[in-house]
């Protein structure tokens, strides 16, 4: 990185800032020297308007604020220690000096408070703390959360805000509490913790760690720092990114008043008109009920609120029943969680630990519902579940486009950048992006499916309104005409008087729902090798994930592998009764909760009350799977035609010597299966031996029509034919059962 040396000629307009302060009413702030040569990196070099002579700019804003609270308690909380000082381990966020000790302005080691600070001198944050040359080319933040090696985690490209979140990141973490119980050597979580002797023979107890307050750092960057206890075996949100501008401490906040801008908030959020009313702000990513008290329209703090509720119920329940001791807990006495004598509580076990952990950072940071509500809703869901709580009526996880907790967003978090094949549907900038660009889908010589018009973006949290909303022409939706399907091929939904494609709508979900793969792709791979022969260059082609538009589009998009010399169904055009034309995306479900518009199904099938009962749905007579059953939902068919395909998959990877397995929740999803134990074979680490080096062209074309009916699980609605078409023919082509079995 370049360095270049700046000489701080603003020793003159800061003493003039110094001397104003010194006349006011305030308490006399520590001054540190600043006339000093500084290597400042050259990228982060900036102006800063000051304003002339005549006052301290901002002095009324920061007057009114906390850091100025110098009565506080967050201040004087030493004044009485003897000696009367603020510990090293405390100073940097409780006073001027320790901020301006950690980032070495004044001359000692960055990155750590050296010496406690007189209590006298605790007199707020003032100006020089935030407006220090070292504050101000600050861009990283280390957060007590570790990483998998046990490192500090680091967020690092960070302009302004990095100054506040020194301080409003919490004193704790899941590593915290992992290691308390390593260091108790607890073995059972649901006994309380017996005290141990330290190097001097003294009892150590195991008792509660506090995340501290106003860590609202922790909450906005959720998984990223890992600030509260996430359990393992769970996912979980990661930096909510709100709208651009508007996804930094100071982009919500005055820097000086501290106080919410309310009026910018106004802007996109109808009725708010005070701080309290971002308490009932709730967007339509948020649609499910997380408390389970059967409202869905309160804000997404009240949400909060009533899961705050049910977890202390449960953490007082867990402790009455399993740590044999009535628990309380008091926001404003320390420890917090008191016994029944009000004495700190002394019967933790490390099960209640984590649940208590969670439930103190929900209520330390009291705006965590607009910087992590997703995050702390996922927190303490689990914490209730893990103490054996009922959670069948609670929710932790949104409509797929915005849960940034499953691994369609959180899969690149080692990296933090989704590549670029992957980008234009994990990113929340991917979609616009390939859009503008006018992005293709193509595949080459090999079979290898690329795309165009878009580069690596970086990991989401889900995705933002304007992924698919033109924020120019807000709130109109990006105008498709067609989208391009990786068999080569642009399709639309609708066309003009010509036959020219348009736009319309329901094209936006299409360029994400049409697989990643084609009976063209597939052909290029597998071109000029043997149909029966085992070849180790073969690996797996899989569709991908809800594949729904290549489906409904059928042999037009060719998603699935097609048989030469058979002919497959088109675009599935639905029935004519309540659908005007071809049924559409946006016309069987919700744009943005995604579910089934049950209203809409049931105006034609009578008995389909739920998205449960679209199994049911039958309309064509013919007894496809030949058990005599033509009641049966076209679902229960369906399903017949993936057995019968499955075992012949198996009898014809037997039969080449190499035993095949599925696994649907594990890449690559075949698995070696030698023993024909139904289970895949492990290596020497234990890890299940994928498949690749056995397949065959015909056992691979059809393991691939079955993952693509394994893959979009609303098929049978999507275009049932033309799956149970390919299905029939991939049975064929490997010489299995077809007894019964009719073709549709």
């Amino acid at each position: 990185m370049p360095y270049r040396k700046i000489l701080f000629a603003t020793v003159l307009v800061l003493g003039v800032i110094i001397l104003a302060s010194c006349a006011t009413t305030t308490p006399t702030p520590v001054i540190q020297e600043v006339t000093r040569e500084v290597q400042v990196p050259v990228e982060v070099t900036r102006i800063v308007e000051v304003k002339p002579a005549g006052g301290v700019p901002y002095e009324e804003l920061w007057k009114g604020s906390g850091h100025n609270a110098v009565d506080t308690e967050a201040f004087r909380h030493w004044d009485g220690d003897d000696p009367a000082e603020v510990p090293a381990a405390c100073a940097k966020c409780h006073s001027s000096a320790g901020y301006l000790d950690f980032l070495g302005a004044d001359g000692s080691e960055a990155g750590k408070v050296d010496k406690a600070v007189p209590a006298a001198e605790a007199q707020g944050i003032v100006c020089t703390a935030c407006h220090d040359p070292a504050a101000s080319s600050m861009t990283s933040v280390a957060f007590p959360g570790k990483d998998e090696e046990g490192e500090p985690i680091v967020i690092a490209g960070l302009s302004d805000a990095a100054r506040c979140m020194q301080c409003h990141q919490g004193r704790a973490s899941k590593a915290s509490v992992d290691g308390q119980i390593e260091r108790f050597q607890v073995a059972d979580l649901d006994a309380p913790v017996a005290p141990i002797k330290d190097q001097n023979g003294n009892d150590v107890r195991f008792g509660f760690i506090n995340i501290h307050y106003y860590a609202a750092a922790a909450t906005l960057y959720g998984t990223e720092v890992k600030g509260g206890y996430e359990y393992e075996g769970k996912t979980y949100d990661a930096q909510f990114r709100h709208v651009d501008g508007y996804d930094t401490c100071i982009g919500c906040h005055d820097p000086h008043s501290l106080e919410v801008k309310v009026t910018e908030c106004a802007v996109c959020h109808e009725g708010v008109a005070s701080v309290e009313d971002v308490r009932n702000i709730r967007m339509i990513s948020s649609a499910m009920d997380y408390d389970g008290d059967g409202d869905v329209e309160e804000g997404i703090a009240a949400e909060i609120a009533g899961l705050q509720e049910l977890l202390l119920a449960e953490i007082q329940k867990y402790a009455a029943e399993k740590a044999g001791a009535e628990i309380k807990y008091d926001a404003a006495t320390y420890p917090y969680f008191l016994g029944a004598d009000g004495a700190a509580y002394s019967s933790w076990t490390a099960r209640l630990l984590k649940a208590a952990y969670n439930y103190q950072l929900s209520a330390k940071d009291p705006g965590k519902y607009a910087h992590g509500g997703k995050y702390v809703i996922q927190l303490m869901y689990d914490s209730i579940e893990d103490l054996g709580g009922d959670v069948s009526a609670l929710a932790r996880e949104d409509a797929g486009h915005f849960a940034g907790n499953t691994m369609a967003f959180r899969d690149w978090d080692d990296t933090g950048t989704v590549p670029y094949n992957c980008a234009k549907c994990h990113s929340d900038a991917g979609l616009p992006t390939f859009i503008k660009n006018g992005g293709t889908v193509t595949f080459n010589a090999r079979g290898q499916v690329f795309q165009t018009g878009i580069g690596s973006m970086p990991s989401a949290n889900g995705f933002k309104c304007t992924t698919c909303h033109n924020e120019a022409e807000w709130p109109a939706l990006y105008a498709v005409a067609s989208v391009p399907f990786p068999s080569g091929v642009s399709l639309g939904f609708a066309k003009d008087a010509d036959g020219k494609f348009v736009a319309d709508d329901a094209n936006l979900c299409l360029e994400c729902h049409q697989g990643r793969d084609s009976t063209n792709s597939v052909n290029a791979f597998l071109r000029g090798k043997d149909e029966a022969a085992i070849d180790p260059a073969i690996s797996f082609r899989n569709i991908h994930y809800f594949a729904a538009g290549a489906t409904l589009f059928g042999t037009q998009a060719k998603g699935l592998y097609e048989y030469a010399g058979k002919e497959y169904v088109g675009q599935f055009e639905h029935g004519s009764g309540g659908l005007a034309g071809p049924a559409k995306c946006t016309e069987c479900h919700s744009a943005h909760e995604l579910g089934v518009q049950i209203d809409t199904c049931e105006q034609c099938h009578k008995n389909v009350q739920s998205e449960a009962d679209l199994v049911n749905i039958r309309v064509a007579e013919t007894d496809y799977d030949g058990d005599g059953d033509v009641t049966e939902g076209i679902a229960a068919e369906f399903a017949v035609f993936q057995e019968r395909l499955y075992a012949a998959i198996q009898a014809k990877a037997t039969a080449n010597g190499a035993g095949i397995v599925y696994n649907p929740a594990a890449y690559p999803y075949f698995f070696l299966d030698k023993n024909a134990d139904g289970a895949p074979d492990k290596n020497d680490q234990g890890a299940n031996v994928n498949y690749n080096g056995n397949w065959s062209p015909e056992i691979l074309k059809a393991a691939f029509n079955y993952q693509y009916s394994q893959k979009d699980p609303g098929a049978f609605a999507h275009n049932a034919k033309y799956v149970m078409q390919a299905m029939y023919d991939s049975i064929e082509a490997l010489g299995g059962d077809l007894s019964g079995l009719t073709r549709p």
